[in-house]
């Protein structure tokens, strides 16, 4: 996000200086003002883009185990709320496409999640979520899925 943002943010700074260098009588200045809305529109689509609604799912256990509780993905942070899980000596949470072990390894892995805290929240920090539909809480020392919530 921050590098879309900083790309519109480099268009908009060159055309305004190409603005500056042109003249009023040649109408440069006009054509250059109609781009620099142009860019800065497009800027402004991209950054709605990627602030889309927040995409929701509420966990289920898997393979014997019990994991409950919602989670929303945004752009930028998942949040885990009325979260619980199992106790597993090494439990993460990835984003996915499935809940076998092949999604998992294929994911990303967002960070370690613990098993007895309701409210948890993890950055995404350079993570695109578009191309994934599934939360996974995933034992990576025993190599096992303990719950996911499909994403809607």
């Amino acid at each position: 996000m921050r590098k879309t943002a900083l790309a519109g943010a480099t268009i908009l700074t060159a055309t305004l200086l190409l603005t500056a260098c042109g003249t009023a009588d040649d109408g440069a200045g006009d054509a250059m003002s109609d781009q620099t809305m142009s860019s800065q529109e497009q800027s402004e689509d991209m950054a709605e883009d990627m602030g889309e609604d927040p995409r929701t799912g509420t966990f289920e256990g898997l393979n014997d185990k019990a994991v409950a509780g919602t989670v929303e993905v945004s752009g930028t942070e998942i949040v885990l709320s009325g979260y619980s899980s199992d106790e597993g000596p090494d439990l993460h949470v990835y984003l996915t496409n499935g809940t076998d072990e092949a999604a998992v390894a294929a994911g990303t892995e967002i960070d370690v999640v613990a098993f007895d805290e309701a409210s948890q929240a993890f950055a995404l920090d350079g993570v695109d979520v578009a191309g994934y539909d599934t939360v996974v809480i995933h034992c990576d020392k025993a190599k096992a899925v303990f719950g996911a919530a499909a994403l809607a």
